[in-house]
């Protein structure tokens, strides 16, 4: 029996509109003061959830649609970081080897954040900075994102699982 990895990649996507009566929303775990606020139960940061829709495609445990349901609405947990952590759980023997955001908005200004949005997800990931790319699109005028009423995410990662072989 000889052990050897096989590379797998995940993919997630979230969105979430803007709220019309509040500011202040979370982007990678950056807090944009001057934006809208997230129409959403939780902080309604669009990349940890694309994220955890990410792992989600991997590992089949409905981290979003399960796990944060819960610690949202019984537990009061907003904070999508939480979600996050608790998605990675779910990974047991597999390893995040690489991670690729693609953002889409008219607003806030993201590209001047990147590196702190980067380095937030390279930190909570285990990963180094090498290994978070971020692409940012306005959308031109395709999507209720890039009206400006709202930001869409989607995530890929590769992941490095292990695997036994008989020869």
């Amino acid at each position: 029996m000889h052990n050897f990895c096989e590379y797998i990649t995940g993919f997630g996507e979230d969105s979430h509109q803007f709220r019309k009566d509040q500011t202040g929303c979370v982007i990678a775990g950056t807090y944009f003061p001057d934006a809208p606020q997230f129409d959403a139960d939780s902080d309604g940061d669009v990349v940890f959830h694309a994220i955890c829709q990410a792992i989600t495609s991997v590992t089949h445990v409905p981290v979003l649609g399960g796990i944060a349901i819960e610690l949202c609405k019984k537990e009061g947990v907003r904070n999508s970081e939480v979600f996050l952590k608790e998605a990675l759980k779910t990974l047991n023997e597999i390893k995040i080897v690489h991670c690729v955001i693609s953002l889409t908005a008219l607003r806030p200004r993201l590209q001047q954040h990147e590196k702190m949005m980067r380095e937030n997800i390279a930190t909570i990931l285990g990963l180094s900075l090498d290994k978070v790319g971020m692409i940012f699109t306005t959308g031109n005028s395709l999507c209720f994102a890039s009206e400006g009423k709202g930001v869409t995410c989607r995530a890929v990662l590769s992941f490095e699982r292990p695997k036994s072989i008989n020869v």
